[in-house]
């Protein structure tokens, strides 16, 4: 799992409760939402950044050791 940074957000309070409101119909807390928002954004931009691909079953990893 990619590590996760913190940082402050600010907008205001009709945009606040637009994204509230849109997460709680999503079942998803505001901050999952925010992220969601944002990868969708990044996606849709050609932006986000390919993932890195895990190595298939019976391949070795990059430090050799086969797991």
């Amino acid at each position: 799992m990619a590590e996760k940074k913190s940082f402050a957000l600010r907008m205001n309070a009709e945009m606040m409760k637009a994204v509230e409101k849109w997460a709680a119909d999503e079942f998803r807390s505001t901050n999952g939402q925010i992220e969601w928002i944002i990868q969708e954004a990044l996606k849709k931009s050609g932006r986000l950044p390919k993932p890195k691909e895990e190595p298939q079953e019976g391949e070795s990893t990059p430090e050799g050791s086969g797991s």
